[in-house]
């Protein structure tokens, strides 16, 4: 067996996602400042040993482990502490409907877990991430200034950061949303985690993550900053997130770093080997064709465009291996299907995939 079974057969193929891209561990860990290149090596380290233990998992079959079901009106919330050690889930610190506890990235682990499934129940009718109330785990503390996070195809898990290129990994809300939206692409388009696929399987992550926020602080999209890791920077590095999904390519500038690589357009799409094809760098081109349809929109992003994504990211017509110009025929027509044709969801689809060279 090559992938984990749901109960109704259907075939999952969970990969190891982080929300670093490895191309900016690389640069750090080139640093003269030694510790800030030990905390990245280190980081590079434990994320391509995990990539390997889920590649092995996944040829072997290893089935996810059963987990408690939740509740009929709401999530099912556990957070872990890892005690900053690799080994997972950790010391269980704070479970469903319990007081907030002292340690307060164990409280914003627990209060982004419920954010993110809020609005995925509210926004979209969907329970938890895998449709049917799946329980949703997270761990705290993990590593020694480890700067990741990750979902690892069970759970999510969270660095503490160096505390100088990255801090705290439960500071943004948009970050726990983007690694659990990883979750509920392996549950439904099931996008291969390579070129154009992968970079869409990232790009739906940093859609919904910025949805979450969004949605969290009551933003339409002509309020929202539509920045990935707002926060997370450390106070020596030059930038203000990783990601930006309005002017991709401007998040950071740093001299060690280097200048955020993002496309915005299919004219500047980077070919590359590295990072399975680019999955983290092209994602800014179908990142901003949706920052263009929501702004197009105006209103409540989740409401209109957020809606269309969703509907394309979950009809079943989207295959694993779907490119750019798949997701762009996909969601025009999903856009068509729920709004009908000719009408302001259509046009500013249009609009949108032609803006990033898709039309």
């Amino acid at each position: 067996m090559d992938a984990f079974l749901t109960p109704d057969r259907t075939r999952l193929h969970p990969v190891f996602c982080t929300v670093v891209p490895p191309h900016l561990l690389d640069k750090a860990a080139r640093s003269g400042n030694t510790a800030r290149a030990d905390a990245a090596q280190r980081t590079l380290e434990q994320d391509a040993s995990l990539r390997t233990r889920r590649r092995i998992s996944t040829v072997r079959g290893i089935a996810p482990a059963a987990l408690d079901a939740p509740g009929p009106d709401g999530p099912a919330r556990t957070v872990y502490d890892a005690q900053h050690r690799t080994r997972l889930p950790g010391k269980k610190v704070r479970a469903e409907g319990q007081e907030p506890v002292k340690d307060a990235t164990v409280n914003r682990a627990y209060a982004g877990l419920g954010a993110t499934y809020e609005l995925f129940l509210k926004g979209f009718g969907r329970r938890s991430i895998d449709g049917s109330g799946l329980a949703l785990d997270a761990s705290v503390h993990y590593g020694e200034d480890y700067n990741n996070a990750f979902w690892d195809g069970q759970q999510m898990v969270f660095g503490d950061g160096d505390g100088d290129l990255f801090l705290d990994f439960t500071v943004s809300v948009d970050v726990i949303g983007h690694e659990l939206t990883h979750g509920v692409t392996q549950y439904t388009a099931n996008l291969d985690y390579h070129g154009q696929s992968g970079a869409l399987n990232e790009s739906m992550s940093d859609v919904f993550g910025s949805l979450i926020k969004q949605y969290s602080l009551g933003q339409t999209a002509d309020q929202a900053d539509w920045l990935i890791g707002a926060g997370l920077l450390g106070p020596n590095v030059s930038g203000v997130a990783l990601r930006s999904m309005k002017a991709p390519g401007t998040a950071y500038d740093d001299d060690e770093l280097g200048k955020d690589p993002q496309p915005a357009t299919m004219d500047d799409y980077v070919q590359t080997s590295r990072d399975n094809g680019g999955v983290h760098i092209n994602s800014g081109i179908p990142n901003h064709a949706f920052y263009i349809a929501a702004s197009e929109l105006g209103g409540k992003a989740w409401e209109r465009a957020g809606q269309i994504w969703y509907d394309t990211l979950t009809g079943g017509e989207l295959g694993s291996d779907a490119d750019f110009a798949d997701f762009a025929r996909l969601s025009t027509a999903a856009a068509v299907a729920r709004y009908g044709d000719g009408g302001a969801e259509h046009q500013a689809l249009q609009k949108a995939w032609s803006a990033v060279g898709l039309g």
